[in-house]
């Protein structure tokens, strides 16, 4: 599990394709407090370490995930926000976030408000029922509130602070990012939903 405070920013050092793809991270992490078999949250997907050195670790990604969330678009030098999970005792800063990825949102707008950003964005029908103003959302594992909703389109505003601490620095017009819905928010659709099959 997660908060979605981004502790570090990561860079793609190298790609394998094999049978899965083996990714190597840079990291400022201490790496000899990284277990092997430990998961870390790059850019919201969970992945587990595999193989680990001073300054790195590496990770695979099957191709499911590569289908499914942007790791099938990196590329050497991608820069990846990193979150190592939380442990006992640990501050809760953002929300729990668990680390599997709901669907990809496109950055519609960005617009300068004052000293923070504000981002537009639009995610598939599958997903924008689990969407709610004042709610909570992780974007490329970045815990985020959202301020308002129109259909399948969403609002945030991103403070300088999360701008120079993230990579939302490197975002565009028509990217993509990786979203995961509020934990909460998810249970309670389905939770709803069988109680609607329940009573017809």
């Amino acid at each position: 599990m997660f908060t979605g405070i981004i502790t570090d920013i990561g860079q793609v050092k190298s790609l394998e394709k094999r049978g899965d793809t083996r990714i190597v991270i840079s990291t400022s992490y201490d790496t000899t407090t990284v277990e092997i078999g430990a998961s870390i949250a790059c850019s919201g997907p969970c992945l587990t370490v595999v193989e680990k050195g001073s300054g790195w670790f590496a990770t695979e990604a099957s191709a499911e995930t590569l289908s499914r969330t942007t790791v099938g678009s990196w590329a050497e030098g991608t820069r990846v926000n990193l979150e190592r999970a939380l442990s006992l005792g640990d501050e809760l800063g953002g929300h729990i976030v668990s680390g599997h990825v709901d669907g990809l949102a496109r950055i519609v707008s960005m617009e300068p408000e004052g000293d923070s950003v504000r981002f537009l964005f639009e995610v598939p029908d599958e997903v924008k029922a689990f969407i709610a103003e004042k709610g909570s959302v992780c974007l490329d594992g970045v815990s985020l509130t959202v301020n308002a909703v129109q259909g399948a389109q969403f609002g945030v505003n991103i403070i300088s602070h999360t701008q120079s601490e993230t990579t939302f620095n490197d975002k565009k017009v028509d990217d993509f990012v990786n979203l995961e819905v509020d934990m909460l928010a998810r249970y309670v659709a389905r939770l709803t939903d069988s109680l609607q099959n329940t009573v017809e």
